[in-house]
């Protein structure tokens, strides 16, 4: 079994599937640009993205809408209410940290860049077709509408301090050359992702963890097909979200078949 890193510790981590390839887990913060030195520093051959396919229009109507009007996005979120905004409103306070920036900036960034360099996409979210994640997002709904996660939306305040002073001991100091102020934004981005898998609950977490696990092998099999057991597999995921994929890849999910997806190419990506 492979030893987790600690929860907030910074870096990409590999993990070696027994069946030959491997997939890079790149831990990002939401909204956060990443300076050059945080960017993955080795090659891949294929991006893992989970999300559906639906995120990348998503990402082209925020980049023109903030073209039309700069931090439009920004002030939605901030004013929809919820975790997020809360998570958003601190981190845009934190000097030196490049936050509340929208599309979600290094996702965005590396979707780019596989786009623009022919390098296939896989979407791990299922589509909503799928019979199986339909009745998971069903599961997510009621559980996110009980009476009890209702209720305690009320006292949402007092919830996000009391995580935020827990989540402060977990703060790991950044790499060189990067401001420490980006370990507080990775108690901030801790704090938003426990309220969040709060609202759904474990066991409905866990499940999505599963699927997410079993079409993350199933992409790299596909990489399999052209790269060999050199085939590298990039997947960009929330920073406090990367310890419980890397579980879930380690007590090996069963193979999903995936097919990946070659968009338009975008010459304005930079490397």
């Amino acid at each position: 079994m492979k030893v987790l890193p600690a929860r907030l510790e910074w870096g990409d981590t590999y993990w070696d599937d027994p069946e030959g390839g491997r997939i890079l887990l790149h831990p990002v913060l939401p909204t956060v640009v990443y300076p050059r030195l945080m960017r993955p520093r080795t090659g891949w051959h294929g991006l893992g993205l989970l999300e559906s396919p639906d995120v990348v229009d998503l990402w082209v109507q925020e980049e023109k809408d903030e073209a039309e009007s700069p931090g439009v996005n920004l002030s939605h979120s901030l004013i929809s209410g919820g975790a997020f905004a809360i998570f958003l409103d601190e981190l845009t306070l934190i000097e030196d940290v490049n936050g509340g920036r929208f599309p979600d900036p290094e996702p965005r960034r590396i979707h780019r860049n596989a786009v623009r360099h022919e390098r296939p996409v896989f979407f791990i979210e299922p589509t909503a077709d799928d019979e199986l994640w339909g009745e998971h997002l069903t599961n997510e709904a009621k559980a996110a509408s009980h009476w009890r996660k209702l209720l305690g939306l009320i006292s949402l305040g007092g919830k996000w301090r009391k995580r935020v002073k827990k989540n402060i001991f977990e703060a790991q100091k950044p790499p060189k050359g990067v401001s420490a102020n980006f370990g507080s934004a990775s108690v901030l981005s801790a704090t938003w992702w426990d309220l969040s898998e709060w609202i759904i609950g474990p066991d409905v977490a866990h499940a999505r963890n599963q699927r997410y696990g079993c079409r993350l092998r199933g992409a790299l099999s596909t990489l399999r097909k052209q790269f060999g057991d050199d085939a590298v597999l990039l997947v960009p995921l929330y920073l406090p979200h990367r310890n419980a994929m890397l579980s879930v890849l380690e007590s090996l999910p069963d193979t999903e078949e995936i097919t990946s997806y070659a968009g338009p190419s975008d010459d304005t990506e930079e490397e």
